[in-house]
């Protein structure tokens, strides 16, 4: 049992309370019918926190070096980590609440029971001012229920503030039928709610070391939520559009304005910099148009919630022996390939959500992911991870260029065990070796030599191996060097920019030059690089 609040206890609050909510994610998804019946506030929750478990987790052993203490350090990082992966309605308002209780404790010498109050006072303050037009009966009732059992409760007692604080959330998570007639009609309480009560029985646990016996709130009766009725108005709005924006609080605060006009259930919430910014709109240009004009959006999201409904309603669940995968892609080009080759293609970088969201889709128990970037591939092992707990078997395959990903397709061998082809794919994509033709845009000190803005860069395996002025002298050069090491087959992909006739002459050059290699030339449409090569 705990007096005090530390840094280890922080972490494993976190740690626990991610694994609780992975325990109830398919509980809280069955919930949702509020904001949107899109059946994912649980798959959300989990992903929010997964971010703020990894952003403590890349910090492990740093100790504050901003005038705050351990355990608000550690704090800091679980509310930036939620910020930075916070995904749909609720996982937003958690990032603010996690803000909130981290702003408020973050210079406290010690975390006793009153400094918990205050700071659960300080979280619920938080999420309602993310929310333009707070509703009650969500997320946000049950954070402000927890604060002010926990305030009344008066004492210096960290155990019992916790419990307290839990068994208020719990009690006005029961009554949020009351007050939502979305739920009452479904016959379900609030699933954000559901999620923070998941969290504050966690921190009851971690703090006391008892398990809350609770009972979990009862199924729905009558229908599944997919087919849920929305609360009146959200009908109205087609499309949730969420992004991260680099901004100023004045920017934002236009913003707002501005976003309030499009659509509905918008929230913003933000750490002083970067604000998480999501919306329900018709409109999708405007809403990223708006965001454009207030700072720098990125990593920008949109769901069509006809399409979010219909896949919950008709997705099938995973066959015992059905295979499939699952391919990141940049360009249309590759990803006709991807998909002529029965793949599910996911645009390129994703978030872990994203490529969760496309394993789930799939409908199978055993997929493998085709992940074609180095950077992403953490990614993908992430949502592996994800997908393991959901019952889903999942193996990523190291490819770091969509030609080993195409490598890695063609040997597939539904025949073969899973395990099986795995390992067939992956040595298919070893197999493969890679370049890729780009232009330079600084100057620079390579491997090859020094380069200068506008030169032809030729990178094999990632590193620079030559530096031309021509584009095609460049890439015929760099074929032959990569056959002079042998090769049979040889693949091109041209570029969204490359000139026309590129790969073209370049297969001339093949032909006349290594009768005895096969070449297949596709239109790939990547951005950035005139020519990928692949060399079998």
């Amino acid at each position: 049992m705990l007096e005090t609040l530390d840094a280890a206890a922080v972490r494993r609050w976190c740690a626990s309370g991610l694994a609780a909510l992975q325990r109830h994610q398919g509980e809280i998804d069955d919930l949702n019918v509020y904001p949107v019946p899109d059946g994912d506030t649980g798959t959300n929750l989990v992903l929010t926190l997964t971010s703020a478990q990894q952003a403590l987790a890349m910090d492990l052993e740093t100790l504050p070096d901003d005038g705050h203490t351990p355990h608000g350090h550690a704090l800091r990082l679980m509310a930036r980590g939620a910020l930075l992966g916070a995904r749909g309605n609720s996982g937003v308002i958690l990032s603010q609440i996690l803000r909130g209780f981290a702003d408020a404790l973050a210079a406290a010498p010690a975390v006793r029971g009153r400094q918990l109050a205050a700071a659960l006072a300080d979280a619920a303050t938080a999420a309602y001012a993310a929310v333009a037009h707070p509703v009650e009966g969500t997320l946000l009732t049950v954070v402000a229920a927890a604060a002010r059992a926990a305030e009344q409760a008066d004492t210096d007692d960290l155990r019992a503030v916790a419990r307290e604080a839990a068994g208020g959330a719990a009690r006005a998570l029961a009554r949020t039928p009351e007050q939502l007639p979305a739920l009452a009609r479904a016959g379900v309480v609030d699933a954000g709610g559901r999620g923070l009560c998941v969290l504050l029985d966690a921190l009851v646990e971690v703090v006391t070391g008892e398990s809350p016996a609770r009972p979990a709130p009862a199924p729905p009766a009558v229908r599944p939520p997919a087919t849920a009725v929305r609360e009146t108005g959200s009908p109205a709005y087609a499309y949730e559009v969420q992004y991260l924006l680099d901004a100023t609080d004045e920017s934002v605060a236009r913003l707002r304005g501005e976003l309030d006009g499009l659509g509905d259930s918008l929230v913003i919430v933000g750490d002083g910099g970067t604000w998480n910014v999501h919306v329900h709109v018709n409109d999708v240009g405007a809403a990223v148009e708006a965001g454009v004009v207030a700072g720098r959006p990125h990593r920008i999201t949109v769901t069509r919630f006809a399409d979010q409904a219909a896949a919950a309603a008709t997705r099938p669940a995973p066959l015992p022996d059905g295979r499939a995968a699952v391919v990141v892609a940049t360009g249309a080009g590759i990803a006709e390939l991807f998909a002529a080759e029965g793949a599910t293609v996911v645009p390129a970088n994703p978030s872990t959500g994203e490529l969760l969201d496309a394993i789930r889709a799939t409908g199978a128990a055993r997929v493998v992911v085709l992940p074609n970037d180095p950077n992403t591939q953490s990614v993908a092992s992430a949502a592996a991870r994800e997908a393991h707990r959901l019952g889903v078997k999942v193996s990523v395959v190291p490819t770091r260029s969509p030609v080993q990903a195409l490598a890695a397709l063609a040997v597939r061998d539904p025949k073969r065990r899973f395990e099986d082809d795995v390992i067939a794919m992956a040595e298919a994509a070893g197999a493969c070796r890679y370049a890729e033709v780009c232009h330079a845009s600084k100057e620079a000190l390579t491997v090859a030599g020094p380069c200068r803005p506008g030169d032809v860069l030729a990178l094999v395996e990632g590193e620079v191996h030559l530096i031309g002025a021509d584009l095609l002298d460049t890439c015929t050069a760099m074929v032959d060097r990569m056959l002079g090491g042998g090769g049979e087959l040889v693949t091109l992909l041209c570029g969204a920019d490359a000139p026309a006739g590129l790969a073209d002459r370049v297969r001339e050059h093949v032909e006349r030059s290594w009768p005895f290699v096969e070449v297949q030339a596709y239109e790939g449409g990547q951005p950035h690089y005139p020519l990928l090569v692949g060399v079998e």
